[in-house]
């Protein structure tokens, strides 16, 4: 059974057996008609196979982001250009650490990439190459940790695992048994982080030590319905209000992790939404890449604009994004 079709099925049998409280599903029904004038438009025209891991690098002003299938980017909103870097393998995320220096995590493990020169610096690989996974998307805690998790090519179920790892390349496994690792985001307040497993249709939270690097207290807070699609990446606003990138619903959504209330719908014209972010000098531009790969074929011609990355401006402020070994405090 291929990936796409197995999240299929792993969200249809995941939904009957946990049916939601009918009070619920009236105020997710009430949410997605909310905003739905609101449109995302496309802001940079070009499709990417797999658009995925946008994080705003405030610093320099500049998107950071990748194709899956071999490409990290440099995008900047002023100029509308996009610095193209092509991988010899796949590449689940990029955060931000230096100028010239960013953190990658690819296939064979996490590195210090240089951009202009493309030299690679080996950091980890915590999980090791025996596993048989790549390493998926991830990002910095606000001490400069690096969370990232890992997922199998074929998307077999509990095969993966997320991990830690310390600015000095130390590193652990701090969850297994995971199939997608996806989504890792922090509170405002750095009390909680927020994490999915993809195919389970769940956003997680758990209590944040940011002092130890520790979680602890892991309990479901936000269970995605069938239309909606599969939650992909997150990205936390500056009201401490969840958005999830909607992989198979052709949307974003914004929830109150609080109360598990779904507060805002903004759809795209991409069925598989993979990532988001906010950022813009002002931090109120919506970044949302998505792919033009892993749709059913009836439906491909839908979404002629898919792949595309696209952008809105939702009322709301996002939070910034941390850096690698706090970027050396520059």
């Amino acid at each position: 059974m291929k990936w796409k079709e197995w999240i299929f099925a792993m969200a249809s049998c995941t939904l009957v057996a946990c049916q939601m409280g009918n009070n619920q599903s009236k105020k997710m029904e009430e949410g997605m008609n909310a905003n739905l004038a609101m449109k995302c438009e496309v802001e940079f025209d070009s499709v990417m196979q797999v658009g995925e891991g946008p994080i705003w690098d405030y610093k320099y002003n500049r998107l950071l982001w990748i194709d899956t299938q071999g490409s990290l980017m440099i995008y900047s909103p002023t100029t509308k250009e996009n610095k193209v870097i092509k991988l010899d393998q796949m590449i689940g995320t990029v955060v931000p650490y230096l100028e010239d220096t960013v953190v990658v995590g690819l296939a064979d493990g996490i590195y210090e990439m240089c951009l202009s020169s493309k030299k690679l610096k080996f950091i980890a690989d915590p999980e090791g190459r025996e596993a048989g996974n790549r390493y998926n998307d991830g990002k910095c805690d606000a001490q400069g940790r690096l969370w990232i998790g890992t997922m199998d090519k074929d998307c077999t179920p509990n095969k993966a695992a997320f991990f830690c790892v310390q600015p000095d390349g130390q590193q652990r496994k701090v969850l297994d048994s995971v199939t997608i690792s996806n989504g890792v985001t922090w509170s405002p307040d750095g009390k909680a982080m927020y994490y999915q497993d993809t195919p389970t249709l769940q956003v997680s939270a758990f209590d944040f030590d940011g002092e130890a690097g520790t979680i602890q207290n892991r309990r479901e807070v936000i269970r995605m319905t069938e239309e909606l699609g599969t939650p992909d990446g997150n990205a936390m606003d500056a009201e401490g209000m969840l958005w999830v990138a909607n992989w198979g619903g052709a949307c974003v959504t914004r929830w109150n992790p609080a109360t598990g209330e779904l507060l805002q719908k903004i759809e795209v014209p991409a069925l598989n939404v993979a990532a988001l972010a906010f950022g813009g000098e002002d931090m109120e531009t919506l970044f949302i890449a998505t792919a033009s790969l892993y749709m059913p074929d009836d439906k491909a011609g839908n979404y002629p604009q898919a792949g595309k990355l696209f952008s809105v401006k939702p009322g709301v402020k996002g939070a910034k994004c941390n850096y690698w070994k706090l970027g050396n405090q520059q």
